[in-house]
């Protein structure tokens, strides 16, 4: 009995491993410092560890408008596709994460403020921001005007928030910005049509998961590298490879813990 049950759970891993095949690891990083030491921060070493497993197991990066041209226009994605996407437009990630991506030559998407840019230091300049641009390895989209929880807004406000940092982006960058993260990671349905109207072609969350072509492409997601104080490069390879088997049990922890079930929580595996 207990081999018939693994033998069941080795098989239902194996059809979702399938199943997903065809779907795109997109990894969500914030800070890559060696200063701070909370859940959104990842250390240089460990940053760099993870982006030299990815140079050296042949996986390709791209942006997300590769990705959505590829899935619209049904044309082949290369092998092992992969987006190394960070939130909000920290300082360091022109200081320390930049300077890995051009050693291993790979390309990354950040998810700009933009009211942030060049106003605090802890965030970028645009002298920065025009530099990765230039080096054509980094891709800039949209994280809003200010971080406003767009869900719990006002109409106005939210478009503001939609439409402002569009076209500030688009004016500084000279170049269609087309992609949204939510902040907090927060939507509804009212906000994916208004992120919609505003010309955005898709949005992100902070979802734990792959990016799927059938997937409501203003709900898209991700594959968390935070959330935790160790990232550990077995972390990152379980999270990367095993995402569509990790991704349900994580998001089974975090509805246990929130409904109070935390003794449950604590024996769902989640890397």
């Amino acid at each position: 009995m207990v081999l018939a049950l693994i033998l069941a759970g080795l098989a239902v891993c194996a059809y979702i491993m399938h199943s997903a095949k065809d779907s795109v690891p997109v990894l969500n990083y914030h800070q890559i410092n060696d200063r701070d030491e909370n859940a959104l921060t990842v250390h240089t070493d460990q940053f760099e560890a993870q982006m030299k497993y990815l140079a050296d197991n042949g996986y390709h990066t791209i942006t997300p408008e590769e990705m959505i041209a590829a899935w619209d226009n049904g044309t082949a994605l290369p092998d092992k596709p992969v987006i190394i996407t960070f939130d909000d437009g920290y300082a360091d990630n022109y200081r320390c994460a930049f300077p890995i991506l051009q050693k291993y030559n790979l390309r990354g998407t950040i998810f700009l403020i933009s009211d942030f840019i060049g106003t605090y230091p802890n965030y970028l300049t645009w002298a920065q921001v025009d530099e990765m641009q230039e080096s054509g390895l980094i891709d800039f989209e949209s994280h809003t005007l200010s971080h406003e929880q767009l869900d719990s807004t006002s109409p106005e406000e939210t478009w503001n928030q939609l439409d402002g940092s569009k076209k500030a982006l688009e004016w500084h960058l000279h170049k269609e910005v087309n992609f949204l993260a939510y902040p907090c990671g927060s939507y509804d349905e009212e906000l994916q049509q208004m992120v919609k109207k505003a010309g955005y072609k898709g949005a992100f969350t902070v979802n734990f998961g792959l990016a799927d072509k059938w997937e409501n492409h203003y709900i898209l997601d991700r594959v968390p590298i935070f959330g935790c104080t160790n990232h550990t490069l077995m972390r990152f390879k379980m999270r990367l490879n095993y995402a569509p088997i990790f991704a349900p049990l994580a998001r089974l922890h975090k509805d246990m813990y929130e409904s109070g079930h935390t003794f449950i929580a604590r024996f769902i595996p989640t890397p």
